[in-house]
């Protein structure tokens, strides 16, 4: 199945940025389950100066180099996806060592409460079966509530709340596992459906279980990812977050994200 993506970032300042620097991982990593075609960042706002460039297997970066109160990033393109999710949803570059993910991070760390609600579901005899119970009441205990937290919230801070969006739902996940002494990691992407107050961006987990990787999103509840891109993977939000950046100046700042994911062919019968 093809997608168009349409990913636009926008920054407003209230005073002139002197220069800033946005890291980017806005282009899919084709992997056995989906390959992009096109899906390349823009940068407009920064005047004068700017500078575009990929920085191998690490994210594209973007200078302004003139002062700015503003910028937009857009990112858009198509990428065709395997319906099939039990294709490798993995990239070579990614193939690192699992225990890479046991590290714990200051927004995935297990405080007393996570740990006793992991190590109450968790048998180690039946692991991949607990963790699909584990996924489903974490989701019971903390449903989806937009807006109720804040993007530097931790998954203590999520989970005492008892409620939260995708990122806090994958922070508490990894938190679980990590305690529990599983591998595990953060993945930010995209999430088609034809439902148009559907939110496109998305986060999920994936966790090393059984000898590979495999998918737990639970925001929907799922281990069946056959509409989902993935962007990128990291031990938490801010290790794997489609755009980051820095700047000398600026003051107060507001970020607004709007991304849309759509059938290619719809696109096309509307040109």
């Amino acid at each position: 199945m093809k997608l168009v993506i349409d990913h636009l970032t926008r920054y407003g300042y209230d005073e002139e940025v002197k220069f800033s620097t946005q890291y980017l991982r806005l282009t899919p990593r084709s992997t056995g389950r989906q390959n992009h075609y096109l899906l390349d960042p823009d940068l407009a706002g920064g005047r004068g100066g700017d500078d575009h460039r990929r920085m191998g297997k690490c994210p594209a970066c973007i200078n302004a180099r003139q002062s700015h109160k503003e910028i937009a990033i857009r990112a858009s393109g198509i990428v065709d996806i395997a319906e099939d999710s039990e294709q490798s949803d993995v990239a070579e570059e990614e193939l690192l060592s699992p225990l890479v993910y046991l590290r714990c991070t200051p927004l995935t760390r297990a405080d007393d409460r996570i740990r006793e609600f992991a190590q109450r579901l968790y048998r180690r005899d039946e692991p991949e079966e607990s963790l699909n119970q584990l996924m489903a009441d974490l989701l019971l205990r903390m449903p989806y509530s937009p807006g109720a937290t804040q993007v530097q919230d931790s998954a203590a801070d999520a989970f005492a709340r008892a409620k939260g969006v995708c990122q806090d739902h994958t922070h508490v996940f990894l938190a679980c596992c990590r305690a529990l002494e599983i591998p595990a990691r953060y993945v930010s992407g995209y999430v088609y459906s034809d439902n148009a107050q559907h939110v496109a961006m998305h986060a999920w987990a994936e966790v090393w279980v059984n000898g590979r990787w495999q998918s737990f999103d639970i925001t929907n509840n799922t281990r069946h990812l056959n509409q989902h891109l993935r962007l990128a993977t990291g031990l938490d939000y801010l290790d794997a977050c489609p755009v980051r950046g820095t700047r000398l100046g600026g003051g107060g700042e507001i970020m607004l994200t709007n991304a849309e994911v759509r059938e290619h062919s719809q696109q096309a019968q509307q040109q």
